[in-house]
């Protein structure tokens, strides 16, 4: 990991990106592509602090994205209430429940910690699919307002994508501030080893537990905004696969690194859409791609930027070296 100061100016790049980025695009529809880019990209930066830094394998995130999108849709669709009360209880909820299920999981580890997530992530599928009468069902929920906060509606797609690319924004700034706190020193040594980070003093169960609860707030608040963006949810899009889906977007993005977090989000979410044009063979594409990027890059895509940034700095000193040796 990178001085603070580094990665701060990595993510003030990525901010100037995000901001231009509408401008250069041809139409609406990439808009709503990049929308759920930073959607995604939330997940991926909470999923990579309980994953990449603290070594806990979740593969229910889903359910809490589904969770905090369900319970802002019933909030505001069904009960009437305000916006914010909607967004903030869809946080609380994946919070609040995040706490109750970590709490005897995490005392589990490796495959094991996996499977117990993965239940977890099958049950709340289930309960989406068969509370018909409160989520809809299989049909889905729809009639979902769009977000209003202070007094103002982000009815437009541009004015909701800067939304959560502000919202991305913060939260990555969050979690980097985080990792580079005697609490993100604690997590790297949770990883490294637990007994050892325990004879060193850290309370593990703790630290494991605060970081599960904060990655599945993460995903809650990207439920409640994925709502209010599309203003119609349904089970399927917050399955098993979509779990999965998250834990490949942190590890191709580079394990050890928010930002590449966030380009594995954008990457993976970004790539189906590059591939539709190939029809039939563009599933085979895609795992080709992904096996592709996992044994060429295995740094993630942060690792491979990272080295391709070395690469080209070493070759343009030697070059300036050549000069000044030539003009000599």
């Amino acid at each position: 990991m990178g001085s603070f100061r580094t990665d701060a100016l990595r993510l003030l790049a990525l901010a100037v990106v995000l901001a231009a980025a509408p401008f250069v695009l041809p139409n609406n529809y990439y808009l709503t592509v990049l929308t759920m880019c930073c959607l995604h990209a939330i997940i991926a930066v909470g999923l990579n602090l309980l994953v990449g830094h603290a070594g806990q394998i979740s593969l229910g995130h889903a359910g809490f994205y589904g969770l905090g999108a369900y319970t802002t849709a019933v909030l505001t669709a069904t009960l009437g209430l305000p916006a914010p009360v909607g967004l903030a209880a869809g946080v609380l909820a994946a919070l609040a429940v995040a706490f109750l299920v970590g709490v005897p999981a995490l005392k589990l580890t490796g495959h094991y910690l996996a499977m117990a997530t993965l239940g977890f992530g099958i049950i709340l599928s289930i309960l989406f699919n068969e509370t018909v009468d409160l989520t809809g069902g299989p049909s889905g929920f729809t009639g979902i307002p769009r977000l209003t906060l202070l007094g103002y509606t982000f009815a437009s797609d541009l004015s909701y994508y800067y939304l959560t690319a502000a919202v991305l924004c913060l939260a990555t700034l969050l979690a980097l501030n985080l990792l580079h706190s005697r609490l993100g020193r604690a997590l790297r040594a949770l990883h490294t080893s637990e007994k050892a980070a325990q004879a060193m003093g850290v309370d593990v169960a703790r630290f494991k537990l605060f970081v599960f609860v904060l990655s599945a707030g993460f995903a809650g608040l990207a439920g409640v905004l994925y709502a209010h963006f599309l203003t119609f949810i349904a089970p399927a899009s917050f399955g098993f696969s979509f779990s999965v889906e998250l834990i490949v977007m942190v590890v191709l993005g580079g394990m050890t690194s928010l930002l590449g977090s966030v380009l594995g989000a954008f990457f993976l979410t970004v790539l189906p859409e590059f591939l539709r044009v190939f029809e039939n063979v563009e599933v085979l594409l895609f795992g080709l791609i992904l096996v592709l990027c996992m044994l060429y890059l295995p740094g993630g895509l942060a690792g491979g930027l990272a080295a391709l940034t070395e690469r080209l700095r070493r070759t343009a000193l030697e070059r300036t070296r050549s000069r000044e040796a030539a003009d000599d």
